[in-house]
């Protein structure tokens, strides 16, 4: 019998060694970035055409290579990092494993120009599909100009597996923030289809965090610096005010690698406890200096995941240096010991607590009340509250508004659950809760809407119902029913961070189909000509802004298409606040155009709008 097992060919070898280093355009921007940082570059420019796919180009200016050492290059595993099993639980470089651009020649055509430091000649290479196609002498640069040409041109069921190039462009651009945050010192520069999208010149890691991510944290970032003889931390953490509803401005660095982890991000979240809100997310940048002896950054091909020697010191170490620096730079919440001084003049602080006034304070049953043992319960009917008044109470209500309703919602929490429906049980079925016989409605704590059917009575959140008719309102403007727009007279600029402006110019089609007419003025401007006509004049920045907030929230549910997020998006953002006093018209427009909606009932997260009370449930509350 003849045997059967033979070696792989070169070329399919390396396509299957692509397909764990190189997914995407943005995984060759991360391989080439960071070979040109080991290369000791001072200066790194990245070109890409039609987001990679036809062309990544990383030129440099760092040591370069020989005739032999080029051609060596694109051999697999073929390193300079490694000679022994010792120096691969010491590395301090990027990259080692020797597999990237062996990768990346068996699925593109490559062409290298590269020259070491006083030589006279370099080398040019050209390499397609893993064959060596030329190879000479050529007049170039000290450094090394590497590019790479359609991605994937041999394996066609790859690249239609690629995303749009709005979205591969996003990816690259994160890619490329991450490599150029670890290097402060180095400069950096992206072009995308011929225009400069970032410009970094070298400077210290604020001056490097406030060009990435924008100069609304020139005065918003707090320094953390920490030293032990096990590992030292440094970086920066934002102050509470900057949190976002999205993790996206977080970044962990070990040894000046970029890593993910949710175990330390759980560690610096911890060190924010009740500095923020839960659904909240804290920017940081944050580098561990770290012997490499202690960890193991060989357990991913992509080297964005680790392995350390002991994490709950690394936990408790990262969680106690950024819980110092908030607490260093009064950050924490304090107590204010400083009185109006108006106080100081009231009776009750200025005449002394006598004895008698001692006895009278604590003989009182109201007293008791609260301070015996099991009594807090019990409120004698001759207790010193006895002068309240229920008319007292009415006083306040609205006119010709009833006390029993109210009554009533307090007892809701004092009910069993039969006593209403949640719309979310019976897997989100319509409530089969009648259109309110009245426009007699009550808004009750800002937030909530009162509103009685011939059932009993229904309670409205009042933010809820905006985002489902909103959201309603959205959908059918994408079907062809436009939104109206009001063209701005004085137009406004809205300057943004490159990364969020990749994100708007790809959004600008489906906004000008809500009502928004944006152009891209280029270099990260944005020009604001018209918005939704329900969005107030000089709100249409922040409208946008935080719209682009809420996109990247949502951006974190896969399930979700483009279009989706962004009208999810725009119906939160334009929603109506809990804590908003409605009139008499907006409430009764409000509860018109909730029972006009074709699902009424939730919101498009799912969230419940309104819960409905019978009448005879009330009577059984009140034992009737």
């Amino acid at each position: 019998m003849a045997d059967i097992i033979t070696l792989l060919p070169e070329n399919i070898a390396n396509q299957i060694a692509a397909g764990e280093v190189i997914q995407r355009p943005a995984s060759a921007v991360k391989e080439l970035l960071e070979n040109a940082v080991d290369a000791g570059a001072s200066e790194i420019k990245l070109y890409i055409n039609d987001a990679g796919k036809s062309l990544v180009q990383v030129i440099d200016n760092g040591k370069g290579m020989s005739e032999t050492d080029a051609r060596m290059s694109f051999e697999r595993h073929a390193t300079s990092k490694i000679k022994n099993i010792d120096d691969l639980f010491h590395i301090k470089t990027m990259g080692f494993r020797g597999e990237a651009l062996a990768s990346i020649a068996g699925v593109a055509q490559v062409e290298l120009k590269t020259k070491k430091t006083g030589e006279s000649v370099g080398t040019y290479i050209e390499i397609e599909n893993s064959i060596v196609k030329s190879q000479q002498p050529v007049a170039t640069d000290e450094g090394t100009n590497i590019s790479m040409k359609n991605l994937f041109f041999n394996v066609p069921a790859r690249r239609n597996f690629l995303k749009s190039n709005a979205s591969e462009l996003r990816h690259i651009v994160d890619e490329f923030i991450r490599v150029s945050m670890s290097f402060p010192s180095i400069f950096f520069s992206l072009t995308s289809n011929g225009q400069e999208v970032f410009h970094l010149e070298k400077g210290s890691l604020k001056q490097r965090i406030i060009q990435i991510l924008g100069n609304n944290y020139s005065s918003k970032l707090v320094s953390v610096k920490e030293e032990t003889d096990y590992m030292n931390i440094s970086g920066f953490v934002g102050k509470p005010e900057t949190t976002k509803k999205t993790r996206g401005d977080q970044y962990f660095f070990v040894n000046n690698r970029f890593i993910k982890s949710a175990y330390l991000n759980h560690a610096v979240m911890n060190a924010f406890s009740d500095m923020i809100a839960k659904d909240s997310f804290p920017m940081y940048t944050l580098f561990i200096d770290i012997d490499p002896s202690r960890l193991d950054i060989n357990v991913h091909p992509t080297k964005q995941e680790i392995k350390f020697e002991d994490e709950k010191i690394i936990y408790a170490f990262v969680q106690s240096a950024v819980k110092h620096a908030l607490a260093q730079y009064s950050v924490t919440p304090t107590l204010d010991f400083e009185l109006d001084s108006a106080i100081q003049h009231t009776e009750a602080v200025s005449q002394p607590f006598t004895q008698d006034k001692q006895f009278a304070a604590t003989g009182s049953s109201l007293y008791k009340t609260f301070t015996q043992k099991n009594q807090a319960h019990f409120i004698e009917s001759k207790s010193d509250i006895g002068h309240w008044d229920a008319n007292l109470l009415q006083q306040n209500l609205p006119e010709k508004k009833s006390l029993k309703i109210e009554l009533a919602l307090e007892n809701v929490g004092k009910s069993s659950d039969d006593y209403f429906q949640n719309p979310l049980k019976n897997n989100h079925q319509v409530i089969a809760s009648k259109k309110p016989t009245t426009e007699d409605f009550i808004q009750i704590h800002k937030s909530f809407i009162l509103a009685q059917n011939e059932n009993g009575f229904i309670v409205i959140h009042q933010q809820n119902a905006h985002e489902r008719i909103l959201y309603e309102r959205f959908v059918n403007a994408i079907k062809g029913k436009p939104i109206s727009v009001q063209r701005s007279l004085f137009p406004v600029t809205i300057e943004l961070a490159p990364a969020d402006a990749v994100l708007l110019a790809d959004l600008l089609l489906d906004l000008a189909l809500l009502g928004y007419q944006v152009e891209n003025f280029g270099h990260n401007t944005f020009v604001i000509q018209g918005s939704p006509a329900d969005i107030t004049d000089g709100n249409e920045k922040a409208a946008l802004e935080k719209m682009l907030e809420q996109y990247k929230h949502f951006n974190m549910e896969a399930s979700f298409s483009k279009r989706e997020k962004l009208l999810r998006s725009m119906a939160w953002q334009q929603s109506v606040k809990a804590g908003t006093l409605l009139s008499e018209k907006e409430l009764n427009t409000l509860v018109e155009d909730l029972f006009n909606c074709e699902i009424n009932n939730t919101t498009p997260n799912g969230k419940p709008v309104f819960l409905e009370f019978k009448k005879e449930e009330l009577g059984k509350m009140f034992g009737r």
